[in-house]
């Protein structure tokens, strides 16, 4: 994979939310990524090396996920994740953004966007959590587990042996290729989950909380909304069908038509990353 980047330093803002975890790299006009359920900032690292010349690229870690740290009342849903976003901006004094989401970092992006169209100078959607879509079919087994009390002892053995992590019963179908998977990837987005006991508890709450009562609730707004839109879909993705894709072309007044990625899977930032990054550097250029 071309243009990672050595990792850049982790930075924390304080919020109203939490003390959240971001890196960022780049200068000029300021472009915000944002990962999904499972993952964190880490992510989004090919987009950062690669366009940190034309783009002061933020990248942050969800409530609940990366180096963020929240207190153990703090609202995890995915509502309370798009607010983040707007504490974040304020608190580094940013008017406007190129918000890029993937997964239900997408999700909580259209929420974004919806509540907060002035701060959205263009909007990137990829495949993503959408309308009455939230939790994916295909996703509710890890929901369910879950909701019985099996996240740590999942997290533990999908870092003991990662071959787990890759296999189709857990995040494999996300991947493309999930053999070329890197340990050390897989160390650098679940580990944070196991810290403490809280930080287990708060991705309990977080998955817990997913309910497509968010984004149904911000549809009249996301169809009311100006911003020039990009949307970028794998095809093969078992989580998001293609017909999403469509959904939000026609839902959205500022969005364009979908671009499908055949035979890519959901993770495809990481895995077609230049391809991607050619499709964001083409949208932000106008």
């Amino acid at each position: 994979m071309s243009n990672e980047q050595d990792t850049p330093a982790v930075r924390h803002v304080d919020t109203p939310s939490g003390r959240i975890g971001y890196v960022e790299v780049g200068s000029g006009p300021v472009a915000l990524f944002v990962h999904g359920v499972l993952l964190n900032k880490h992510m989004w690292r090919y987009q950062l090396g690669a366009l940190s010349d034309f783009r002061r690229c933020i990248a942050v870690d969800l409530l609940a996920h990366g180096d963020t740290e929240i207190a153990a009342a703090q609202d995890v849903s995915v509502t309370a994740n798009a607010k983040m976003l707007k504490e974040v901006l304020d608190a580094l004094h940013i008017d406007q953004v190129d918000l890029v989401g993937n997964d239900s970092g997408g999700g909580i992006c259209q929420i974004f966007a919806a509540l907060n169209p002035d701060r959205v100078r263009t909007l990137t959607l990829t495949n993503c959590d959408t309308q009455d879509n939230w939790p994916p079919k295909a996703f509710k087994p890890f929901v369910e587990m879950v909701a019985a009390g099996g996240l740590s002892k999942t997290l533990n053995a999908m870092l003991g042996d990662k071959s787990i992590y890759r296999s189709p019963g857990a995040l494999g179908p996300a991947y493309e290729h999930s053999e070329a998977v890197r340990d050390e990837d897989i160390e650098i987005y679940l580990r944070p989950h196991l810290r403490n006991e809280q930080r287990i508890h708060d991705l309990e709450r977080f998955v817990g909380a997913f309910d497509n009562k968010h984004t149904l609730a911000i549809e009249p707004q996301l169809r009311q909304l100006k911003a020039p839109t990009l949307i970028v879909w794998a095809t093969d993705d078992v989580y998001f069908p293609v017909k999403w894709a469509h959904w939000l072309a026609e839902a959205i007044p500022g969005a364009r038509p979908p671009v499908e990625l055949s035979g890519a899977r959901l993770f495809f930032p990481e895995e077609r990353a230049d391809a991607f990054n050619r499709l964001l550097r083409g949208h932000w250029a106008g």
